[in-house]
Parts: C-alpha cells; structure tokens; sequence
C-alpha cells in the first residue's frame, strides 16, 4: 500500500512579497504550485484580523481579470492558520526588475495598457485597495505576463474621486519609475507622469478613459483625423448625389 502524500508541501516564504498585515508564501497543494496569502504571527489572534483577512477573500473571490491573480480558496494550512489560496505566480516584481535593471519596452508597453486595463476593472468592481506599487506587479517567468496582487480589501457601491483620484497618482508613480528605468525620454510619457502625479488632485486626468486617451496620444489623434476625414468625404459625396441625382 502506497503511502499517502501530504496535502501541503514545499512551503516557502516569500518576503519580498510581504504586505503591511500579511505574508505570502508559495507552496504545493496536492503537487500543484499556488501561493499562500497569511497573517502575520503576531495577528493571527486577532479576532479584526481575522475578520479583515475572511473580508478580503470574500470581495477578491468573484473577480476575474488576465491581469489580476485569481484566488481559488480559504483554507486552513499547517503552522500558516487561514490562508488566501491564489493561483502561483512564478516571476519577479516589477520593483525586482527595476532594481536589477531588467525594465525594457516591453514591460514599459504592458504597464502602460495591461496595468491601466486592470485598474479601469478594480474601479468597476467598486473595489478598495491600496495603492499599486512596483512590489505589488509581478511579471510571470517567461512570457512576462502582467498580475496585480495586492487587488481590495473592501468593496462599495460606489468609489468616490478621490478613491479614483488616488490610483492615477499610483499609476504616475508607477509610470515615471517605469520610464527612468528604460531611460525613455517620450515627452508625452513623460508628461503623462507629471499629470497624474501632480500634487493638486484637480489639475490630474479626471479619469480612467481619459488616462487611456492621453497614453494613446498621436495614435488617437490620427484614427480621430481619420475619421473626420471619411465623414467629410461621405458628406460631399451625398451632396454631390443629391445634386446631380435627385432621384435616389
């Protein structure tokens, strides 16, 4: 008879991934890798923490975006206590990449449409969260996939402008570290930056599409050109029919 293999096996932790009130840690699940997202020894106790911990699975559960970790479950794990069970994510953070001078324009390319796409989704949700930083963008090993991990803890009806507010600053922050890691000069990127990261939350972009329509800069302008254009030529083309043939 065979011997039965442990549920829970290859626990490390990994504390470069650490949060203010938890740990994270990698492991295998019945021979499958996922990451472990705990309290901290000393809150684990708590009966708030515990409380706060349960209330983040439970807003985090239903989301569902290519750019966000996916959490599977609530469990009880082995000398961990509950743990937030996440699909694994194998790479480097962004903060790692930077510091290791790794940041190329591909990155700088997906944390200017992946990460701005993730976070139009966090805002429809309604979700709460703290703020995204290069410790919390991992980039998986191999395609260089972009995840957010570190995604809400609460979830209202509605977010308020400032709460919107707040995650431009974050992606400015973001954006300019990204832009003096790859040594890129654009002048629009970089004015972007400047923008969200302006100290006066009124003079930043009011929004996310209108984020979305500065990043996009001369590529918008043209297709908006371009359809000026086609319009014009339609409107004298109609004209020109109407004219000469009145009849159809």
């Amino acid at each position: 008879m065979t011997e039965k293999q442990p549920k829970w096996t290859e626990i490390e932790h990994l504390p470069e991934w650490d949060e203010e009130f938890y740990e994270v840690y990698t492991a295998k699940k019945h021979g499958k890798w996922v990451m472990l997202k705990t309290l901290r020894p000393e809150f684990r106790q708590s009966e708030a923490h515990k409380a706060m911990i349960e209330k983040e699975f439970d807003v985090r559960y239903n989301l569902a975006h290519p750019n966000i970790i996916m959490i599977n479950d609530f469990e009880e794990v082995p000398g961990l206590g509950m743990c937030i069970i996440t699909d694994d994510v194998y790479g480097d953070s962004l903060r790692k990449l930077i510091d290791k001078g790794q940041v190329d324009a591909d990155i700088q390319q997906k944390i200017i449409l992946r990460l701005v796409d993730a976070i139009a989704y966090i805002q429809a949700n309604h979700i709460v969260h703290h703020p995204i930083r290069p410790e919390t963008i991992i980039f998986t090993e191999n395609i260089r996939n972009l995840k957010v991990i570190d995604v809400g803890f609460d979830q209202r009806e509605n977010l308020t402008p400032a709460d919107a507010s707040d995650d431009i600053y974050s992606f400015g922050l973001v954006l300019r570290e990204v832009l003096a890691a790859t040594g890129d000069r654009n002048p629009r990127l970089n004015r972007v930056a400047e923008r969200c990261t302006s100290p006066d939350p009124a003079k930043r972009y009011r929004d996310i599409p209108d984020l979305r329509m500065a990043l996009a800069g001369d590529s918008n302008q043209r297709l908006y050109i371009l359809i000026i254009s086609f319009l014009a030529i339609m409107t004298i083309i109609l004209g020109w029919l109407c004219i000469y043939h009145p009849s159809l």
